[in-house]
């Protein structure tokens, strides 16, 4: 089966290697355990065509979507896109020193993330996206070792489980995609290179004030009910590249607001956001991205340097804002 290379974007390096090397390092053969447990999956999946190659009585380190350790235990397990109808499989937790664990591009796969997957003390990456698997973010998750868990676009629904704060090395979350509902919890994600990607959910309440602190690269909230005013995430001098908080209900006055320098894409688009346009977008050299539309915005638009790359369509349907690129002000007092 051909393993397609995700997209960098996705997950740190370290991550995306994980997820497409695939050929087996063993030199001691497959543990039978792993074998036994492969066996289960296979068959409770309704053996499909893709898996053919899973046959009892051969070296398990050399079927397909499979990597081993040099002693012979699976490691690395990644299912893309298999034509199947069926709950994900319980014996997939039998594989006690899996690591890397990838479920992607199959709606056919239902049912929740099955109370077996607590015993995957090892794993450090889970990624469940592009099914139709529901019930809620499970809380025994967190007696895992995850740095980065994805379950995007999914069916998946209730609260996000604060218990997962307690992954201490957690720095890649992407539930995006689903039907969460309620508040985000605080102090989800830790360490350096952060990714917080919650967009496209049900969520409600105020961003908790832990998630303007450290090194996050990205924060991707859109497409919420949020509240309150976000502008703590805003500074000159933190790394962010990408912000998205576009169809929320936050406010704030953008007036005096410093955005990060670094940032490449940002979209604070259908909120409730007053003031001016912020004159630092005058020094965002990077920013390849702007969108301010359906907010509340007044005033003459700020011009010159990096200002000429941004259109009129990225102002659009705002209070009262004017000037390049956009119709001359009438007033050029006006706020």
């Amino acid at each position: 089966m051909a393993v397609p290379t995700l997209p960098t974007f996705l997950l740190p390096l370290l991550f995306l290697l994980l997820s497409t090397t695939l050929s087996p390092v063993s030199s001691a053969g497959c543990d039978e355990g792993d074998m036994k447990a492969l066996l289960n999956i296979k068959e409770s999946l309704g053996n499909p065509a893709d898996l053919s190659s899973w046959l009892p009585n051969t070296d398990c380190c050399n079927w397909s979507s499979i990597g081993c350790s040099e002693n012979g235990r699976v490691y690395i397990f990644y299912l893309y896109a298999l034509n199947v109808s069926s709950q994900i499989p319980s014996a997939i937790g039998e594989l006690s020193a899996l690591e890397s664990l990838t479920l992607d591009t199959m709606p056919g796969l239902t049912g929740p993330i099955p109370p077996s997957f607590a015993k995957l003390s090892r794993l450090f990456l889970l990624q469940i996206s592009d099914t139709s698997i529901s019930g809620p973010v499970p809380t025994f998750l967190f007696r895992t070792n995850l740095s980065a868990l994805t379950l995007s676009n999914n069916k998946l629904s209730g609260p996000i489980p604060p218990a997962l704060s307690s992954l201490s090395y957690l720095r890649y979350l992407d539930l995006s995609g689903n039907s969460l509902t309620g508040t985000i919890p605080p102090g989800l994600l830790h360490g350096e290179y952060r990714f917080f990607i919650l967009s496209h959910n049900k969520l409600t309440g105020e961003i908790p004030q832990s998630y303007g602190d450290g090194d996050v690269d990205t924060i991707d909230l859109g497409h919420n009910q949020l509240t309150g005013d976000p502008s703590f995430l805003f500074s000159s001098v933190k790394p962010m590249t990408k912000i998205d908080l576009s169809w929320n209900e936050l406010e704030f006055d953008m007036t005096h607001v410093m955005f990060p320098h670094h940032l490449t894409y940002l979209d604070l688009s259908h909120n409730r956001i007053r003031g001016r346009v912020s004159k630092s977008f005058m020094d965002l050299n990077e920013l390849t991205y702007l969108n301010l539309t359906y907010n509340r915005l007044c005033g003459e638009i700020p011009t010159g340097r990096a200002m000429v790359r941004h259109g009129a369509e990225c102002y659009l349907h705002n209070k009262c804002l004017c000037g390049t690129p956009l119709p001359p002000c009438r007033n050029a007092t006006m706020s």
